[in-house]
């Protein structure tokens, strides 16, 4: 029988940019490989921003990732990209390389990850081409709806709740209001050719049932995780003590890097006997302004409490022997998050998680149960939690015995597996216009 052909493009390449949708994304067809049914075929796109080298002959931005023939590296200059109406400039993009890719693969499904870098505009394109196949995207962030990165938060330190051309213009004051207008309406109308949206996370779906997706259009799925062998305890101090913290992921202001350093001075000012190593990546990718408060405050706390070690860039293969060092994972972020991948991580782990009391962080880690909240973007209220988790005998115990089951890969794929029947059987009714 020959095998459904499932096209995934994603934004970059967990190789070059260890992003948690990149991981996902490459997990997710690495084991969509071993099916019987489904061909997988993966796209992620690569360019000045993440890599020096384009593809190997010029003129043809595609190249094989390795030996693997059904998947691909797509090189687009940074520069030819617009970041207001997230279109590509050089519209050959479409028109001549991915046109040309698509009728050589003739894919039966099209899962679109991620456009960043490359455009809604393929969206649409890839309708042209393939009337007949189903198209999916998972939405990872707020991109769409919110032009300061997808993270609806508004640039006076507030968390954004809706977006309208009134409220985008008092955050970027240099665009006019009919501008962010006809930004929506230029998005929309790509992603009207859309059948399915996937969220993986019961608020991040209400946000875009407000902002416009028709509710039978989207679907809660969370990301499958591939099971492995994770620790399920780890080795205390001498004295017994839970006071590791680890935090693990990008080092940027809006995952709240800069909070954490915050408390974890105060809990040095308290003499709380805590430390925590901070795992990230992509700092030097980072505003100049950040990277420099950055470094001030990581240097006061060298020459003052010296609890923290930064311990830079990890590969993923490094993760089970990187959790055994610490008892308790951070998730600190300002911003509203979705379905952050560190936390399915730590659970699986067995590793309680203290994070922001908002958003997909909220929907995932149980106060009380499973890990700990505090007040989102607040370092006093962090170092509290903080000092109530490394010094509250048996917190740590009770907290690891409520650690859910994490949503493994196998049972993921399965339900995209039913999905993807269902778009090509042609059983959902499908309404073709977004909201405005």
């Amino acid at each position: 029988m020959q095998k459904t052909k499932v096209l995934y493009v994603l934004h970059n390449h967990p190789a070059l940019f260890p992003g948690g949708a990149e991981a996902y994304a490459l997990e997710l067809y690495e084991t969509l490989r071993d099916s019987t049914e489904f061909e997988p075929l993966l796209v992620a796109r690569i360019g000045s921003n993440v890599s020096s080298s384009r593809a190997s002959h010029p003129g043809a931005p595609f190249s094989a990732v390795g030996d693997d023939p059904n998947q691909y590296f797509l090189y687009t200059q940074t520069d030819d990209f617009d970041f207001f109406t997230m279109t590509s400039r050089d519209k050959n993009l479409y028109t001549q390389y991915i046109a040309e890719f698509i009728r050589a693969h003739k894919p039966d499904i099209v899962h679109f990850q991620h456009t960043l870098f490359i455009g809604y505009d393929l969206v649409s394109a890839v309708r042209r081409m393939l009337p007949d196949a189903p198209i999916f995207y998972t939405l990872h962030e707020f991109i769409p709806i919110c032009h300061r990165d997808g993270q609806m938060f508004r640039t006076n330190g507030e968390l954004c709740t809706h977006a309208s051309p009134r409220r985008c213009n008092e955050c970027f004051p240099a665009i006019p209001p009919q501008d962010f207008f006809l930004r929506e309406r230029f998005i929309k109308l790509h992603l009207d050719n859309v059948d399915m949206f996937l969220a993986p996370s019961r608020f991040l779906l209400e946000r875009y049932v407000d902002w416009g997706i028709p509710r039978e259009r989207i679907r809660f799925e969370d990301y499958g995780r591939i099971r492995g062998n994770h620790s399920v305890a780890s080795v205390p101090p001498p004295d017994g003590a839970r006071n590791r913290i680890g935090f693990f992921g990008q080092l940027n202001y809006f995952k709240g890097v800069d909070v954490l350093l915050q408390a974890m001075a105060q809990l040095g000012d308290r003499e709380v006997d805590a430390h925590l190593w901070l795992h990230g990546a992509n700092l030097e990718l980072q505003p100049q302004y950040f990277r420099d408060d950055f470094g001030v405050l990581l240097d006061k706390i060298t020459d003052g409490p010296n609890n923290v070690t930064l311990a830079g860039k990890y590969v993923h293969d490094d993760l089970p022997r990187l959790m055994e060092e610490v008892d308790w994972v951070v998730v600190p972020s300002r911003w509203w998050e979705n379905s952050p991948l560190v936390i399915q991580e730590a659970f699986q782990h067995q590793r309680p998680v203290i994070c922001s009391d908002i958003g997909g962080m909220a929907e995932k880690v149980t106060d009380g149960v499973d890990g700990l909240h505090f007040r989102a973007g607040d370092p006093r209220s962090l170092a509290r939690v903080l000092e109530r988790a490394t010094t509250t005998p048996a917190l740590w115990e009770s907290l690891r015995a409520g650690i859910p089951d994490v949503y493994d890969m196998q049972s993921h794929v399965a339900s995209l597996r039913t999905l993807y029947r269902e778009q090509l059987e042609g059983r959902l009714p499908r309404s073709r216009e977004l909201a405005t």
